[in-house]
């Protein structure tokens, strides 16, 4: 039960690494899930000392034995450094761990002979023979230097891999560093692996059947994430992944955003001291990777920078069937596209830490993110009145979705005593958007009759301020408490532009045209307690409270959004039974609306379906309910949940026709629906051997959705949908000697409910092989995906004015060569413990592009 108050309550890094450094991975013995290093199964990779027992006959004594650990090659102190005592028989006697500085004591020492041993992981055993205690006299043993052992870390054996899946009790952790497969390719690919997870052929996310989620990177927000979940993925190398942090039931501490729950994605952090390197490359048939990452730790100053690049291209084929009925008459649209996609995408990051004193230290980073993609497509669209063709008609459209961002970060931190901490975090975030498409109109010969130009500048950025103060009450409470404020400010300037055969643009001839400023400030404040009882029960309570104005303005007039406030309720109940832990919560929620679901810009690429957004737009509330298991019975771990969710004031994406152009479809972001959701997840690990795992995992789930919509006689009338969504994984690694792996994967998605139809069903599946280099530096590894051919993926929406059947033919077999290696001098410290930014609070967009 330890391990869970260790994570609920937040404890200490120095509480952590007292369990990181004894056998067995801290309290709970081999197995345990709190804050292990190594293995995952409680074995580290070379000898540490004894779990100590010192309950029982030992002797004691009134003498001390004092001393400092530090590190030999940089006289830097070695913290949390393991002590054991032994006596003549060779048993433990006694034991203690270095504190920050380095310096240890065991008290109670009895009279007699012994010998002390000093270990730490990274560095070659310290022992110091003959040892005589007197009755009543203390001894200080000075200075004890470790040296590194970077030749026992060279040769370390792994007796059982890290599992690729842990759950912990308010989040599930999938361990992405150990997937062979998703190598060279982006967040997308990883977040598809994980439990829980929905991601579809364009990167949108959704958790347990919801998109409106909120994606964190490293604990901190990024507001290229804010506009679209989607674009932020594809900047993110999977090769930087760590871990991904799927969060059900957020507490009170993080923002009240994020109606679904919070998705963190951790990435790869330098953890050794001295200069590093790493190169991780990748080549396939549809796209690349190149990513160069470096760090430099001395003393109280750790350094990193890298980052990675992706680039990648690929064929589609599209084609859409739709019918619309116009004052009486039915309109009949057949349209055929094949596209070619370009894409550049890459983040790039330079970090500081500086230990002030031995408890208080500052952080500070930049982070930068780009995204290039660039589709060109054929369109040839046929249009039919009556059954009679009405006319025809050739397009060829060159769209460009360029974006960057950039992320700037300074946070401090101080630590009073183990597990009572004060943080300032600070952080400034801007990125610049264009979605921008260029039209040529061509006859039956290929000449060109006119042309077509949309140009949609935006800007999205924010400052955010926060301060989070935590202390222990006695042994058994924490209390958490804090103060926050977001200031975003979101500009968005389009214009449509048209040309004829010359193909000279009249700049002073913009229809439509448009502007949009929105400013957001969110004021809030949270309070969360914890309380564990000595039978294993653990209750987290809290609230939090967001006050928000809005000052929202078009090209005429101002937009009247009224301010709002949220009071923001959480519950999170445990109870552990031997090795099963059962859990219950609820959560209260609000959505806000992002960037492109707000944007008034006319997406006219395809004059046939046409979206824009809607500046008017307010938050979702959502209750949220959820009740779990999970137990580790021998090799075998299962979980099992059952949830529901309640949203009013939903935000849906609504169609209808347009009034103007002939058969084509408008869709819009509207608050017009309430949703239902009610499933469950069952979850499972196997360990075949110690080499060879599998697991697997079904989501099934029951949707309802009702909203308003325009009817056949222009009036706004009451429709629902409901449906079963099913969608499942199954992933298996085998560990081969000589340093080969191997691991396979597949996933499926059922049909999605939508309000006006469904949105197909897809699946994927690869296949990876990789070896490693003798030394441990390196590997080579070879991927494939969906060899046995591309996808079909056929969406319909249904109402009383129109039907449409799209279909999307994705090419997306593909066969990568990946490989890493790393150079340098490491050294195992310990990890500072740091606090960040947090924004949880935005909705992102729909993002359409396949790739």
């Amino acid at each position: 039960m330890k391990k869970f108050i260790t994570i609920l309550s937040l404890i200490s890094l120095a509480s952590t690494s007292i369990m990181a450094q004894f056998p067995g991975g801290g309290p709970g013995g081999p197995g345990g899930r709190g804050g292990q290093r190594g293995d995952g199964n409680g074995r580290l990779g070379q000898q540490q000392t004894p779990t100590l027992n010192l309950e029982g006959n030992a002797p004691k004594g009134n003498s001390k034995i004092t001393g400092f650990v530090i590190d030999e090659a940089v006289t830097t102190a070695v913290e949390f450094a393991n002590i054991a005592l032994y006596n003549k028989d060779n048993k433990v006697v006694d034991g203690a761990m270095a504190d920050e500085k380095g310096k240890f004591t065991l008290s109670r020492v009895a009279a007699g002979e012994f010998k002390l041993v000093v270990t730490f992981i990274g560095y070659a055993e310290k022992t110091i023979d003959n040892i005589k205690v007197e009755k009543g006299k203390d001894i200080d043993l000075g200075v004890i230097k470790l040296a590194t052992s970077a030749k026992q870390l060279d040769e370390v054996t792994v007796s059982a891999e890290k599992s690729m899946i842990e759950e912990k009790v308010d989040r599930l952790v999938y361990n992405a560093e150990k997937d062979i497969t998703s190598k060279g390719g982006d967040a997308a690919d990883v977040l598809r692996k994980v439990p829980l997870l929905t991601v579809d052929l364009d990167g949108n996310v959704s958790l347990r059947g919801t998109s409106n989620i909120r994606v964190l990177i490293n604990n901190k927000p990024s507001t290229i994430i804010a506009s679209s979940i989607a674009d932020a993925l594809k900047m993110i190398p999977s090769d930087l992944i760590k871990s991904v942090e799927v969060i059900t039931s957020p507490s009170a501490k993080y923002d009240a955003e994020g109606s679904g729950g919070i998705i963190n994605i951790i990435t790869k952090k330098s953890t050794i001291q001295g200069l590093t390197l790493n190169v991780d490359a990748g080549a396939g048939i549809r796209g690349s990777n190149l990513g160069l990452n470096g760090s430099i730790r001395k003393g109280k100053l750790g350094v990193t920078m890298g980052g990675g690049g992706r680039a990648f291209y690929n064929k589609a084929g599209v084609s859409l069937a739709q019918s619309t009925l116009v004052n009486g008459n039915t309109i009949l649209t057949k349209q055929t596209a094949d596209a070619f996609d370009n894409g550049l995408f890459g983040r790039y990051n330079l970090g500081f830490d500086y230990d002030i004193s031995k408890n208080q230290s500052l952080t500070a980073g930049v982070n930068f993110g780009t995204r290039n993609f660039i589709r060109t497509q054929d369109f040839t669209t046929n249009i039919y009145s009556n059954n009679v063709l009405n006319s025809t008609s050739f397009r060829n459209v060159d769209s460009k979705d360029l974006s960057n961002s950039v992320d700037v970060n300074l946070d401090y931190i101080r630590t009073f005593k183990p597990s009572q901490e004060w943080s300032v975090s600070t952080q400034y975030s801007k990125s610049n958007l264009k979605n921008n498409f260029l039209a040529d109109l061509l006859n039956d010969s290929g000449t060109t009759l006119s042309r077509q130009k949309n140009l949609n500048n935006n800007i999205n950025q924010e400052v955010t301020l926060q301060t989070d103060f935590q202390t222990p009450i006695k042994t058994n409470q924490m209390l958490e408490l804090g103060v926050k404020g977001i200031f975003r400010q979101v500009n968005s300037d389009f214009s449509y532009l048209v040309a004829g055969s010359t193909g000279e643009f009249a700049s002073d001839v913009r229809n439509p045209a448009g502007l949009l400023d929105y400013s957001q400030n969110i004021a809030s404040v949270y309070l969360s307690y914890t309380y564990s009882t000595k039978n294993k029960y653990t209750f987290k309570v809290g609230t939090r409270y967001e006050y928000t104005t809005i000052d929202a303005r078009d090209q005429t007039k101002d937009i009247n959004i009224p301010a709002y406030g949220n009071l923001v309720p959480s519950v999170n109940v445990s109870k552990t039974f031997g090795n099963t832990t059962l859990k219950a919560a609820y959560n209260k929620r609000i959505q806000r609306p992002g960037l492109q679901q707000l944007n008034p810009n006319f997406n006219l690429a395809n004059p046939q379906n046409i979206t824009i957004g809607n500046p008017s737009l307010r938050p979702e509330i959502t209750d949220n309910f959820e009740l779990s298991a999970s137990s580790n019975i021998k090799k075998v771990y299962l979980n099992a949940s059952v949830f529901g969710r309640q949203t009013n004031n939903s935000i849906i994406r609504l169609s209808s026709p347009s009034d103007t152009l002939l058969g084509a479809i408008i869709t819009t972001f509207q608050n017009i629906g309430t949703q239902q959701v009610f499933g469950s997840n069952i979850y499972g690990n196997v360990s075949i051997t110690p080499k060879w795992s599998v697991n697997a995992g079904i989501d099934v789930f029951y949707n309802y959705l009702e909203g308003q919509a325009q009817g056949l006689d222009g009036k706004s009338t009451l429709i629902s949908n409901s449906g079963v969504v099913i969608g499942g994984r199954l992933q298996t690694q085998i560990q081969l000697k000589n340093g080969w792996g191997i691991q396979g994967f597949s996933f499926f998605r059922g049909n999605q409910i939508q309000l006006q139809g469904i949105q197909g069903s897809f699946y994927m599946y690869s296949v990876g092989f990789r070896k490693d280099f003798k030394n441990k530096k390196g590997s080579l590894g070879l991927a494939t995906d969906n060899f046995l051919g591309g996808m079909v993926m056929k969406s319909t929406l249904n109402t009383a004015q129109f039907k449409q059947t799209s279909i999307n033919n994705i090419y997306n077999q593909n066969v990568k060569l990946t490989f890493s290696y790393k150079i340098g001098n490491m050294r195992m410290v310990e990890q500072k413990k740091t606090k960040s930014v947090r924004n949880d609070d935005v909705k992102a967009g729909d993002n359409n592009n396949n790739n």
